[in-house]
């Protein structure tokens, strides 16, 4: 099994010899299409890709901090983040590999 990062670089090379599309084309493809997901979140959709999984943006309550360096208290409002949800396909694929 392979382990460690897989960098766009990378699926850019392992794409590159499937299509008759150059590397350069297919790093845009990939480009654009970060974008629109990007952009769909920006804009508060959720986006679904079946057999993969649903990014959405959810909201985090707000709550009381401190900051680790000062140790000052600090007062973090709610704010959104990115959130990823496997679809039922991957999650049961993944589900063996750590144990």
């Amino acid at each position: 099994m392979a382990s460690g990062k897989l960098s766009k670089a990378e699926i850019v090379e392992n794409i590159y010899p499937l299509v008759k599309v150059s590397k350069k084309n297919i790093h845009r493809v990939i480009d654009l299409f970060f974008g629109q997901i990007k952009a769909g979140l920006l804009s508060d959709r959720v986006i679904e890709l079946r057999g993969l999984g649903t990014f959405e943006i959810r909201t985090r309550k707000g709550r009381k901090a401190r900051n680790p360096k000062t140790g000052d208290s600090v007062v973090v409002r709610n704010h959104g983040v990115a959130h990823f949800r496997p679809g039922r396909e991957l999650k049961q694929k993944v589900w063996d590999l750590r144990s």
